[in-house]
């Protein structure tokens, strides 16, 4: 079945549809026309890499520099970081431990912590599991509720297992366990940190003794050599604007402290197709098996961190990555032994997932569309306070609008937020997206329905709270 989806992760634009039975060379340059619209036209990064791996092998396809002030051509080795993709990582360190018998899937956290120094929440007698860890089921948010850092390009310098600790001890779970997908970093931070625990050994060193090292990814590390860093593509904002920051994940580093480059992932996703052989391969399959409803759009279930699509008998497994000056993409589809990776050096909201998982399935659009130009209005309080609350716009897709400053911010089920900007007393835009939102209100009381304009259609969300 396929989804409508309007929201910011895969915009409805214009679209470009691969030839059918095209040969490799003309699928290359329409590959490399999509990266220049996305790097030229669009400004939606300075430089992007696509890696493809099938049967006959792998190859990467590059377009653009590697930053605004470096001429130098991003290729596969081109060093980006990776975000979320690290969470695969974990997730497979997590598979591997319980296919060597080192833990169960099911275990509860709790079993391998120190009990004095946390206590984890729980509900209705039940226990947060790994498997709900690594499913985004715990019920634990997206990030910490006792963040420390105030500089928004790095919201987790400064995180300590105790604050962790101090987080997890005091938190109540809005909802049973294992009964809906809520994105957490903060719950694949945890999950990290008890593997750690369970074999006395770092995070980093266990990813790299068990996945990296055997699978000879030499450019994916947490700690950066000189030579990677020497590679490294500069990282820049939805606006082009230069990130100046490195992130720092401190205890949650398993959530998101990886970079990588494309020719790495492309050894990884040979390993997962089994085009390489790995005795990873057994803990590979294993993270399909279980499947809980969720995921990331336009996907509807949600394994040990893949996302996974199904468009007919068609499957597509996949997972993103989004932090300061970067996104990332790596995606396959077993059955058609294809794989895709997707790397870009500017955190927009769309990256390149598009790209990706059009390569993977060509009924997913790519958009080429160019934004039309929007001003930005000021607003008074009492306005923009009309229109706080959420709004539903399907069973799946519901948006929670609040008011941070002089501007609006939606957020929505998988953890997605981004800024929205007033043009008009009713009208407002996304500076990461070309999409709006027009809220239809009675008087002066609270708006009754949101309505997201998006590639030129609309989709009408009821206020539901």
């Amino acid at each position: 079945m396929r989804r409508c989806v309007f929201f910011i992760l895969l915009l409805t634009g214009a679209t470009w549809t691969a030839p059918s039975q095209a040969s490799p060379i003309l699928e290359d340059e329409a590959i490399r026309k999509m990266l220049s619209t996305r790097v030229d036209v669009q400004r939606q990064a300075t430089g992007i890499v696509v890696g493809i791996i099938d049967s006959k092998g792998s190859h990467v396809v590059s377009y653009g520099t590697m930053g605004l002030g470096d001429a130098r051509p991003v290729n596969g080795d081109t060093v980006f970081d990776i975000g979320s993709i690290t969470k695969v990582f974990t997730a497979l360190l997590l598979a591997d431990m319980a296919q060597r018998g080192e833990v169960k899937i099911d275990d509860p956290a709790a079993k391998y912590l120190d009990k004095k120094k946390v206590k984890l929440p729980e509900r209705g007698g039940k226990q947060i599991t790994l498997v709900d860890l690594a499913t985004h089921t715990s019920g634990l948010p997206l990030r910490p509720t006792n963040l420390v850092s105030k500089d928004p390009n790095d919201k987790y310098r400064g995180y300590t297992v105790d604050l962790m600790y101090e987080c997890l001890s005091s938190f109540t779970l809005p909802r049973d366990i294992g009964s809906k997908y809520e994105y957490s970093n903060l719950g694949y931070g945890l999950l990290g940190h008890v593997l750690e625990k369970r074999m006395g050994r770092t995070y980093a060193d266990l990813v790299e003794s068990r996945i990296t090292q055997p699978l000879e990814m030499k450019d994916t590390r947490i700690d950066l050599t000189p030579a990677m860093k020497s590679r490294m593509a500069a990282g820049y904002n939805n606006e082009l604007r230069p990130i100046p920051t490195e992130w720092h994940f401190g205890a949650l580093q398993s959530a998101g402290a990886f970079s990588s480059t494309a020719n790495d992932l492309l050894k990884f996703l040979g390993a997962v197709l089994g085009y390489k052989q790995s005795p990873l391969l057994p803990a590979m399959k294993s993270m399909l098996d279980i499947r809980r409803p969720g995921g990331m759009q336009p996907s509807t279930q949600i394994a040990l961190a893949w996302n996974v699509y199904v468009d007919g008998e068609q499957e597509v497994v996949w997972k993103n990555g989004s932090v300061g000056g970067y996104r990332s993409f790596i995606g396959f589809d077993s059955k058609a032994g294809m794989g895709v990776v997707a790397l870009a050096n500017a955190q927009t909201a769309l990256g390149a997932d598009d790209i990706g998982l059009h390569l993977l399935d060509e009924h997913i659009p790519v958009d080429l569309h160019i934004p039309k130009p929007h001003k930005e209005i000021v607003l008074c309080h009492e306005i923009l306070d009309r229109y706080t609350g959420r709004y539903q716009f399907s069973p799946t897709d519901i948006m929670t609008v609040t008011r941070e400053g002089n501007h609006l911010v939606g957020q929505l089920l998988d953890g997605q937020r981004f800024e929205m900007f007033a043009e008009s007393e009713d009208d407002f835009f996304m500076k990461i997206a070309d999409a709006q939102v027009t809220f239809e209100s009675s008087g002066q009381g609270p708006a009754k329905v949101a309505i997201w304009h998006q590639g030129g259609r609309d989709q009408k969300g009821e206020r539901i709270e």
